[in-house]
């Protein structure tokens, strides 16, 4: 997989995992818990597209 290519699919995951965030927190009944797991996982995708950036 190229780099643009990889850098695109992860763009798609972050913007899915924004979406779930926003539905998570949309809800009052969803844990804490859950919310910090779909938050550390935006931004470990975030890094990973970061990384890939900066070593082009």
């Amino acid at each position: 997989m190229t780099t643009d290519a990889r850098l695109a699919s992860l763009h798609r995951l972050h913007q899915q995992v924004e979406l779930e965030l926003a539905e998570a927190l949309s809800h009052k009944s969803t844990d804490e818990s859950d919310i910090k797991k779909l938050k550390l996982r935006k931004l470990a995708i975030k890094q990973q597209m970061e990384k890939l950036r900066l070593s082009d």
